[in-house]
């Protein structure tokens, strides 16, 4: 039986990738998107979210728009200069045909979990902002649902909005440290694993050259994104950031893992820091005393997961 996953999603180029990844993987069920600020505004995001299942050829998923901001701070800003204005590379897509579900983000995810208890994993690949709104709705989700496989963090190597927090969390650090801590099965698939990931040019036009509609669409998006990589790092490639969630979720064996409390730091010089405590024992208590285990994703087998990846979008249409 396929996994039945909700991805909570700020499309976003790697976003796109990743969405179109998991609706061409037999292993998963997607059974909706709720979108989020970040990469772009929450109403840029669900347009974008109504565009992405248009394309996969699954216009019947629904798109629930989320929290247009987060829980306490100010939204600081959005990544168009990693992603265009557009969200999808400046390739200046066309209006969706369809229009977003009724309900609010956090209310599907509230309905559909407690509806289908035992079944549903959460995929958060943005900011955790719809995800803390949930569990206020209804704290009774964190025994109902599956697993949350969060694309988010870094607990062993720097950041990438500064050296303490990666983007996804530092847009709202509040809402993060509340998931962590909700008290659910949560893994953590951070920069740790997500920048040893890398989809070179060559790889990128394969999949363009070999694939359909979806492969063309990749490659189109990702232009300007890879251009970013190479103008800010370097990096003749991309890190493959958002898609590495949804291998998880397919295929934990790609990655090794630790397990250890989390607290998300939300104020000061290192807000958004995802802090592991690694130490299997303490003398005294502290505010990482009752935080539940993580699993932290920090070793991954990058050409297994790269060829996942393509195995997948070249079969999509």
């Amino acid at each position: 039986m396929p996994k039945k996953i909700i991805i909570d999603t700020d499309p976003g180029v790697d976003d796109a990738m990743a969405i179109l990844f998991a609706f061409n993987s037999p292993e998963v069920e997607v059974i909706g998107l709720t979108t989020i600020f970040g990469n772009v505004t929450t109403d840029l995001g669900t347009q974008n979210g109504l565009r992405i299942v248009e394309l996969a050829q699954h216009p019947q998923i629904p798109v629930a728009h989320g929290s247009d901001r987060p829980l306490y701070i100010p939204l600081d800003g959005i990544a168009d200069f990693v992603h265009g204005h557009d969200g999808l590379g400046n390739t200046n897509q066309p209006p969706p045909a369809g229009q977003p579900d009724s309900r609010s983000a956090a209310q599907f995810i509230v309905e559909m979990v407690m509806s289908n208890p035992g079944e549903i994993t959460l995929v958060p690949i943005g900011p955790l902002t719809n995800l803390a709104l949930a569990l206020a709705i209804e704290p009774k989700i964190v025994q109902n649902v599956v697993d949350v496989v969060l694309m988010g963090g870094a607990a062993t190597v720097n950041g990438n909005v500064n050296p303490a927090a990666e983007a996804n969390i530092a847009h709202d650090p509040h809402a993060a440290d509340l998931v962590f801590n909700a008290g659910w099965p949560v893994t953590m698939v951070g920069l740790d694993v997500t920048e040893q990931v890398i989809m070179e040019e060559a790889y990128l036009r394969g999949l363009k050259d070999n694939g359909g509609r979806s492969a063309a669409f990749i490659w189109d998006i990702t232009r300007f994104y890879q251009n970013f990589h190479f103008q800010a790092i370097g990096l003749e490639g991309l890190h493959t950031h958002d898609p590495s969630a949804i291998a998880y979720v397919i295929d934990p064996s790609l990655f090794t893992t630790i397990q250890g409390g989390i607290r998300v730091i939300t104020e000061g010089v290192a807000t958004g820091l995802t802090l592991l405590d690694r130490r299997p024992e303490w003398p005294n208590t502290h505010a990482w005393s009752h935080s539940p285990k993580t699993n932290v994703c920090v070793g991954v087998d990058a050409p297994r997961l790269r060829q996942l990846y393509q195995e997948r979008i070249l079969r999509a249409t």
